[in-house]
């Protein structure tokens, strides 16, 4: 049998600071105890969505690529495709079903075009996750619109345009980025009209991007882009400058020579060496005279001039 009292007596005359010592040790084996078990139902927790997951999303894979090889070649809307978009419908008022839906259905649609991508389009509209994109527009978290930008863009909802386009110049370089892809991969050179009116700067990565969706595409028709040479927005220059040179714009020399004389020094220095590009010859002379005036960075580029431009 236990003697409380005896406890209770060595526990009365023990020092203060073992006392202290024992709470101490005493509350920190409860949190860890406590901890424990807590990680371990989280653990559980993230299992059980996890298997959850992989389920909805096996069951909407097979429910859409039913949906795909159900239609027939008059383009319309089959008893069995209604079905599944009526089934469907449901399960995307729960947000974590609608996001697991909205990702099947984009890596289906990078692995198949023509009719089959239409129909997952028609797939997008026909279930309302369009409605949940232009909602994701409206609202005040920054990067809640960029997803809703990216999700337009990725299913080719041109129609978005006019929703799309006041982002253009948002305080968030993560949502003009979103902006910026969505109206080049959907109108090309068109979509780049927006540089008529960007105030913020265009990063050199978002440039990148940029051209290289524009030259995933043959046979295009470019626009003409002497009034973003002559833009107050130094990157939108620096932009219209690598088209130049990329598409080979002979057309725009003029306004090249008048940008030897602007204000930025990497201006100069990019439109220097474009010019050397288009085979610029007027340009050697009004640099060799300004030579003195020239930093160093553009006199080097000069010198490159010199060596691309073999005159006899």
């Amino acid at each position: 049998m236990i003697d409380y009292q005896y406890i209770y007596d060595y526990y009365s005359n023990t020092p203060h600071l073992i006392k202290w010592v024992w709470w101490v040790s005493a509350v920190l084996a409860i949190s860890i105890i406590v901890l424990a078990v807590y990680l371990k139902f989280i653990r559980l927790s993230l299992r059980k969505k996890s298997n959850e997951t992989a389920k909805f999303k096996s069951e909407y894979e097979a429910l859409l690529v039913e949906y795909l090889y159900s239609g027939d070649e008059s383009g319309k809307l089959t008893d069995s495709q209604q079905l599944i978009i009526n089934r469907i419908k449901n399960s995307i008022k729960t947000p974590s079903k609608r996001k697991i839906i909205v990702s099947v259905l984009y890596n289906l649609m990078n692995e198949v075009s023509g009719e089959m991508s239409d129909s997952i389009k028609t797939f997008y509209y026909e279930t309302g996750l369009i409605h949940y994109a232009f909602e994701k527009l409206k609202s005040k978290k920054w990067n809640i619109i960029g997803k809703g930008i990216s999700e337009l863009r990725r299913f080719g909802i041109d129609e978005a345009s006019h929703v799309v386009a006041p982002f253009i110049n948002h305080p968030k370089s993560e949502v003009r980025s979103e902006t910026h892809l969505y109206m080049v991969n959907l109108f090309l050179f068109e979509g780049l009209s927006f540089l008529d009116n960007l105030k913020a700067p265009l990063s050199e990565w978002i440039q990148i991007q940029l051209l290289e969706t524009l030259q995933r595409f043959d046979n295009q028709e470019i626009c003409d882009i002497r009034p973003w040479l002559k833009s107050e927005n130094n990157s939108v220059v620096l932009f219209a400058l690598k088209l130049a040179q990329i598409y080979n714009q002979f057309e725009v020399k003029e306004t090249l020579m008048d940008l030897l004389s602007h204000d930025n020094k990497e201006i100069r220095i990019e439109t220097i060496d474009v010019l050397a590009h288009l085979y610029g010859i007027e340009a050697k002379e009004m640099l060799k005279a300004n030579f003195n005036t020239l930093s160093l960075e553009e006199q080097i580029s000069f010198f490159k001039m010199l060596e691309k431009l073999v005159v006899p």
